[in-house]
């Protein structure tokens, strides 16, 4: 049966090994049965420059997806709020595509838009504010610019300052807002939103302008794979929540 595949906040580094196994496996088995692949931002623990690949540990990562991509699955990657410095390079290397956060898609049939879903958590003003700056060109230049151990380190501190301010911010405010969900999806004309970022796998109704949407969230990586299967039959989304969903 046809079907596509979208995964997101694998979170990949050399200091979970077993995670990195587990995508490899992924991507060398059940990715190369789909029409084709989405990653949905935050395939890294950071990223800090298509330059900086193998000081990182990350060229298996790279032969992994050029396998697949090489063997004619299409493969879509979208910037995360931690992998945002994925560019040419990288694509040329796994010959995969970057896409542009959000994009709309038809899903077998359905109208359907898809981000990363951390420029849906409006409340998070603190987190609002670092990504409209680390999206500026200058800081990339400047930051790319850096030697990349020097990079390395920054971006190691930057990780531990997020870390830490979590336990003060509500669950909430690092959710979604339901507003900022519902003005994404009338202003693309979509009646399915996929997206990741909040690590809270599951399926949402959404009402938009009167009509029911849904939301899909994806899961994380830190212990398991977590992966949406959309079909003509629906969504299935395992197996951080073992749920299915035909379509509305």
């Amino acid at each position: 049966m046809a079907h596509t595949l979208f995964i997101s906040d694998l979170h990949l580094t050399p200091e979970r090994p077993q995670i990195l196994e587990l995508f490899l496996q992924f991507l060398d088995h059940d990715a190369r049965d789909a029409e084709a692949l989405y990653i949905l931002g935050d395939l890294f623990e950071y990223w800090i420059g298509d330059d900086a690949a193998e000081q990182i540990g990350h060229q298996s990562i790279l032969h992994g997806l050029h396998r697949l991509t090489d063997g004619g699955i299409p493969v879509y990657i979208m910037h995360g709020n931690r992998d945002f410095l994925i560019g040419r390079e990288f694509c040329r290397h796994t010959g995969t595509t970057l896409l542009p956060d959000p994009t709309t898609l038809t899903l077998y049939g359905q109208a359907a838009v898809i981000m990363h879903g951390d420029s849906l958590c409006t409340d998070d003003t603190e987190h609002q504010r670092f990504r409209a700056t680390v999206r500026e060109q200058t800081w990339q230049d400047e930051f790319l610019a850096k030697p990349i151990q020097v990079r390395l380190a920054i971006a190691k501190q930057l990780r531990q300052q997020s870390d830490r301010s979590k336990p003060t911010k509500s669950p909430t405010i690092m959710d979604v807002n339901e507003q900022s969900v519902c003005d994404a999806m009338q202003t693309y004309g979509a009646n399915i939103l996929i997206h990741g970022h909040t690590h809270r796998p599951g399926f949402h109704t959404v009402d938009v302008g009167g009509q029911q949407a849904q939301r899909i969230v994806l899961g994380d990586w830190y212990e398991q794979s977590s992966v949406l299967t959309a079909s003509h039959k629906g969504f299935e989304l395992t197996p951080s929540a073992r749920v299915t969903r035909a379509y509305e």
